[in-house]
């Protein structure tokens, strides 16, 4: 019986992950300019965690999560079937979102002991259990970047930098950058009470999720993506106008240390955060080419996290950005193809054979990526292969060229055709095509 894979869970194939790769190198390199560290958390934590950082009256916390019981959480095997309630184990959830993670782990390791400030990054899968979508699957990948300790504006600053340069790195552009400041627990109280004010007018005609919401998180009904929502908030009070002096001045800041360095952006008050942690600075970057479901990459500002988590008071600020969208966007722009083989040893004869093999392994330490047939064929089939594979160039070794100790080097693009010494083979390769070395996606 043929067994598919679970329907949001997707498999990267070769052709796939060229792009994948080269996104992932491009921001460790991104990261390491900006003197960030990697961080590897596990895929499953507590289901607290989730519950007390992200908010209870989340979507995610509400209905997205794949949460189960841990049978031996407790130490005790159990039989198969339903666990008494007296000996159940605890409660375990895959990550829906890296911060959470991120932050128990700062806490846990105790890293503030060491360096209070702390420039962390992780890659890897989430998992939430929502409609699958274009750009959007149950199982997806995100790059994850926390500042923890620094509660200054040029913390925020520098990481919408960042994200920039990681674009202009992986050569996307006509991305847009969306700011908005959330306040705090000393301004936000107020502008509450004036936008359920103005939400109470209307609450009827809302839908249901933002009826609901209202009491638990109005900011959030002025996120819903529902047409009749959006209509009703439009004229909502925007937070901007009831920032207290110092949110007011953090998110001047922040605007002018942007306009210093070229970096523009737009407004935009009624960009909320989903997760109840956000504070202060909050961000997106939205592309005009991913339709409605149109962030990149967004995060913001959360400086009570991780006293919320059990660690000392410590503020802090990050992004999340999806990878699905990021090669979407990438494969828009410009098809990122499977690297190339630099050789193909071609071979014919038993005598042939036996060299070959030892040259194959001679050739790959010295750094050259190298295939090789396993079975006796003819030479007009080896070559096709070769070219299949979009072989830079082919190595002929026949007996004839044992004997003589000069095999025939093929450039597989040109289609020239040149005489080389078998003990200089590598020399020769490295001077005639230096850019067949190992080379990832510069082919």
């Amino acid at each position: 019986m043929k067994v598919a894979a679970i329907k949001g869970f997707s498999d990267i194939l070769p052709g796939e992950i060229e792009s994948w790769q080269f996104a992932e190198d491009k921001a460790r390199e991104v990261f390491a300019l900006y003197n960030f560290s990697e961080i590897r958390i596990p895929i499953l934590e507590k289901t607290e965690l989730f519950s007390r950082s992200l908010g209870e009256t989340t979507d995610i916390v509400e209905k997205e999560m794949y949460t189960f019981v841990d049978r031996d959480a407790m130490g005790i095997m159990l039989p198969p079937g339903p666990e008494p309630d007296a000996i159940r184990g605890s409660s375990l959830t895959l990550r829906p979102e890296a911060t959470a993670g991120v932050v128990r782990a700062y806490i846990e390791a105790e890293l503030y002991k060491i360096e209070p400030v702390r420039k962390l990054f992780c890659i890897g899968p989430m998992f939430r259990r929502e409609r699958p979508q274009k750009g959007r699957l149950r199982q997806f990948y995100q790059i994850d970047a926390e500042v923890l300790g620094r509660g200054d504006p040029f913390a925020d600053a520098e990481l919408l930098l960042l994200l920039r340069d990681l674009f202009e790195m992986v050569g996307l552009d006509g991305l847009t950058l969306e700011l908005n400041s959330l306040g705090c627990v000393a301004c936000r109280p107020r502008y509450r009470e004036d936008l359920l004010s103005f939400l109470g007018e209307r609450e009827k005609k809302l839908c249901g999720n933002c009826q609901r919401r209202m009491g638990r998180n109005p900011m959030r009904v002025l996120d819903c993506k529902e047409e009749v929502c959006s209509q009703l908030t439009g004229e909502a009070p925007s937070i901007l106008g009831f920032l207290c002096k110092t949110c007011e001045d953090h998110f001047g800041t922040v605007k002018q240390l942007l306009g210093e360095t070229g970096l523009a952006f737009k407004l935009n008050p009624r960009m909320v955060r989903g997760l109840d942690y956000y504070c202060r600075t909050a961000f997106e970057w939205t592309s005009s080419r991913l339709g409605s479901q149109n962030a990149v990459a967004a995060g913001g500002r959360y400086d009570g996290l991780v006293e919320e988590l059990g660690g000392p008071p410590t503020p802090g600020v990050g992004f999340a950005m999806g990878m699905e969208r990021l090669v979407l966007l990438l494969a828009m722009k410009e098809s990122k193809k499977a690297a190339r083989p630099a050789v193909y040893l071609v071979w014919v004869g038993a005598t042939a054979r036996a060299w070959a093999f030892s040259a194959t392994h001679r050739l790959r330490r010295a750094g050259f990526s190298v295939e090789i047939e396993g079975e006796a064929k003819s030479l007009k089939s080896q070559m096709r292969r070769a070219d299949k594979l979009r072989a830079r160039s082919a190595l002929i070794v026949g007996d004839d060229e044992l004997k003589s100790r000069r095999a025939i080097l093929r450039d597989m693009d040109s289609k020239e055709q040149f005489e080389i010494e078998l003990e200089r083979v590598a020399e020769e390769l490295s001077a005639r095509m230096p850019i067949n070395k190992v080379e990832g996606l510069k082919g």
